[in-house]
């Protein structure tokens, strides 16, 4: 009897040292990570790839976990070439990285595009002699869809707290007809930012 009793109390105490060890090893994480500009919950991003090809887009993260996070971006087409015009896209990012929010993720998002597309309208202009006449003109309209999509990539960050990530991925717009830009919506980006 009086070994079983010490074994249950060695037991015991040894569950309550490794308690107290990981406890103090957590700490000692948030610890470090604050000291190195990691402990912020908030991020401001600039995606230099849309910003080249005329499409600008900012975007704003807030941590939540050390491994989840949710932001939203806003892209607005400057250049009358491109049909993307507006989108607003709001995600939802998985890490599993060994630091805060950082390495590998995937995403998932939504997104509200407005695209303008180009197009021949055709009418038919009676007239007192027969048969009458076809006119056509080349038109433009705005479209607006919704659309879910989802994305993969990589954020590093610096010891100061600026990062860089990288991520690739497609969505699917419900309701797009008629559009030179398609079903689907890109979501693609190298950005930098800051942490704070």
């Amino acid at each position: 009897m009086k070994k079983i009793l010490l074994i249950g109390l060695v037991l015991a105490s040894s569950l309550m040292s490794y308690a107290q060890k990981t406890d103090t090893l957590s700490k000692s994480i948030q610890k470090n990570s604050e000291a190195i500009g990691h402990g912020g919950n908030n991020e401001l991003k600039i995606n230099l790839l849309f910003s080249v090809i005329g499409m600008p887009e900012i975007t704003y993260e807030r941590i939540f976990a050390d491994n989840m996070s949710v932001g939203a971006s806003i892209l607005v087409g400057l250049d009358r070439s491109i049909d993307y015009k507006f989108a607003f896209t709001p995600y939802y990012r998985l890490y599993f990285g060994a630091k805060k929010a950082s390495g590998f993720f995937i995403e998932g998002n939504a997104s509200i595009v407005n695209t303008e597309s180009e197009y021949y309208d055709y009418s038919y202009s009676p007239s007192s002699s027969y048969p009458g006449s076809y006119n056509s003109s080349y038109r433009s309209r705005n479209i607006t869809a919704f659309g879910f999509g989802a994305a993969a990539g990589a954020k590093f960050l610096t010891r100061n707290g600026f990062l860089g990530e990288a991520y690739l991925g497609v969505g699917r717009l419900l309701g797009q007809n008629g559009s030179r830009a398609g079903e689907a919506y890109p979501r693609i980006g190298i950005t930098i930012g800051k942490r704070f």
